[in-house]
């Protein structure tokens, strides 16, 4: 089918245009550049057609479903990259805590946690390049353990530059997902990271895809890249197929190389949301780190284009209780996405 293209501002306003364009996209075709960049660029006065129309497709593919999600910061810091936005890169300064991969117990732990706050997919993260031996090993250990207890709770890993027989001993164990964001497009990576290449995390997709676990990847927005990067990201998310869809939003950390960046606002990050499900239709996209400080009082508005959301945290900063968060899911009509979910699910 022929991509939806952006009308002159002039030949309609952005309630009809953003509506038609939400149209075509349910039908089938693929948002372009140029609606794409002229969805960035609308004044913040337009976001209520923006998620008006990003939730008629958020709301086709996902109804009011939303899912928790809780990750555990498995190994923190003792990192050898040089990624800027990151508190336990090896050059950042900042004050964390620092300590060696969870043994197969805490990890158990993490899990247990995950399913008591009513999280259907428990992520385990690590800092570092690439898992060694040990650290598959060790995740394939716990999997098997999580698995006996709780069954159907996805699990996800996250540990840096991937092989492809790594992520097959992973999904061998139970694994069902594992993450690795591009974080930005190919032209501005170098300005975030020397130590790895945009075409190294390309890779590491590429064989999770071979070993035939699920992907979860997306992009980090407020590290100073442009209109033109963040459309570059999202369409390279569309074209890896992935199958969910983390949206982070750049929390500066004191210590950190990007510690001075202070540049979004509600309006960016929401727009940027609609970008997403305008170009991923059908994904699985969730509001990521960063969400309580750059939203604030507008987080619940993610949920009109975004069904999932991290609760109790993040890796090394705080973020919103469980509790807390399903009081702002039921206030907005939506509901929390249930173990056995399903369609019936939908008010």
């Amino acid at each position: 089918m022929t991509a939806p293209t952006a009308a002159a501002p002039d030949r309609a306003t952005t309630r009809f245009w953003a509506q038609d364009l939400a149209e075509r996209v349910l039908d089938g075709s693929d948002i372009d550049r140029a609606g794409a960049l002229r969805m960035l660029a609308a004044p913040d006065s337009d976001l209520p057609h923006l998620l008006r129309a990003a939730f008629r497709i958020r709301e086709r593919y996902h109804g009011r479903r939303v899912k928790l999600c809780l990750l555990r910061n498995a190994r923190s810091g003792l990192c050898e990259e040089d990624c800027h936005y990151c508190s336990q890169s090896a050059v950042s300064e900042a004050e964390i805590e620092r300590y060696r991969l969870d043994s197969v117990e805490m990890l158990l732990d993490g899990a247990r946690r995950a399913a008591a706050a009513g999280a259907r997919r428990f992520c385990m993260v690590t800092s570092g390049r690439s898992p060694s031996a040990l650290d598959v090993e060790r995740f394939a250990a716990a999997a098997r353990r999580i698995r006996c207890e709780y069954s159907n709770l996805e699990l996800c890993v996250s540990a840096g530059l991937m092989s492809v027989d790594d992520a097959r001993a992973l999904k061998a164990a139970g694994i069902g997902w594992v993450n690795h964001n591009l974080n930005t497009s190919a032209r501005f990576h170098s300005e975030i990271c020397t130590t790895h290449t945009y075409l190294d995390r390309v890779r590491t997709v590429q064989n999770i895809r071979r070993a035939g676990l699920s992907i979860c990847c997306g992009g980090i927005i407020g590290m100073g890249e442009t209109d033109e990067d963040v459309v570059d990201l999202a369409f390279a998310l569309r074209a890896l197929r992935v199958d969910s869809l983390p949206a982070n939003f750049l929390h500066p950390i004191p210590g950190t190389p990007l510690d001075h960046r202070h540049e979004l606002t509600p309006g960016r990050c929401l727009k940027t949301l609609c970008l997403f499900r305008f170009t991923n239709p059908a994904v699985e996209i969730r509001v990521a780190g960063g969400r309580e400080l750059n939203l604030g009082w507008f987080q619940p508005l993610a949920l009109f284009a975004a069904n999932s959301i991290f609760v109790e945290g993040y890796l090394t900063t705080p973020g919103q209780a469980a509790d807390e968060a399903r009081r702002m899911i039921e206030t907005m009509g939506f509901v929390v996405e249930a173990e056995d979910s399903g369609a019936e699910l939908v008010p």
